[in-house]
């Protein structure tokens, strides 16, 4: 892989994680809130498991199969989230992940940070498909979907174990034609990329 990209917005920087932001991480995904609204977000969440999970990034990304960012806001480089690619090349898709912490909900963070990624994947990378999904009842994170021009593809119902309960799984899907007549015909929210809410996953 070429090296590791960073992705700028209006208000935000996406960048590599490093071992400086466990911490972080841990305070905002260990409540109880954000790890319910994922399949593998355990809770309670420590801060040497931000460590082991952050030092097996760089090997993930350097093999193709995953890319991973800090969201962090332009204005005082705060750790608000982080947003992640699950990549399978071999089919030319690209399955989309995040989580913002609580305090930065409700802000429009999620979608500009989803925004930038899912053009990445589909400029850079070069993807046909870009799909998400997140659990029943966490009708936020499907709202972000929507505005990214994905469209509900269905339901797997059941299709998990989540604290001993069984979860349905909403699926969205977007497709390289309809990310390129989106572009067409909306200007949207100018994104730039370099090379120098929850979701299900």
């Amino acid at each position: 892989m070429t090296a590791f990209p960073t992705l700028r917005t209006e208000r935000l920087l996406l960048r590599a994680l490093t071992r400086d932001d466990a911490a972080a991480v841990q305070r905002l995904v260990g409540v109880r809130e954000i790890a319910a609204m994922t399949l593998t977000i355990p809770h309670p969440y420590t801060t040497s498991m931000a460590e082991e999970w952050i030092a097996a990034l760089p090997e993930r990304w350097e093999r193709g199969e995953a890319v991973h960012w800090a969201i962090t806001r332009l204005s005082d480089e705060a750790l608000i989230g982080v947003i992640g690619l699950e990549i399978a090349a071999k089919h030319e898709r690209g399955e989309l992940g995040y989580w913002v912490g609580l305090p930065f909900w409700g802000q429009g963070y999620c979608t500009e940070a989803a925004r930038a990624v899912v053009d990445w994947a589909f400029v850079t990378l070069g993807l046909a498909r870009v799909q998400a999904q997140h659990v029943g009842g966490n009708e936020a994170s499907g709202r972000v979907m929507i505005k990214l021009g994905m469209l509900r593809e269905g339901v797997l119902r059941q299709h998990a174990l989540k604290w001993g309960q069984r979860v349905d799984l909403v699926c969205y899907g977007l497709l390289r034609a309809e990310w390129e007549a989106q572009r067409s015909s909306d200007s949207g929210i100018s994104m730039s990329a370099s090379s120098s809410c929850a979701s299900a996953t």
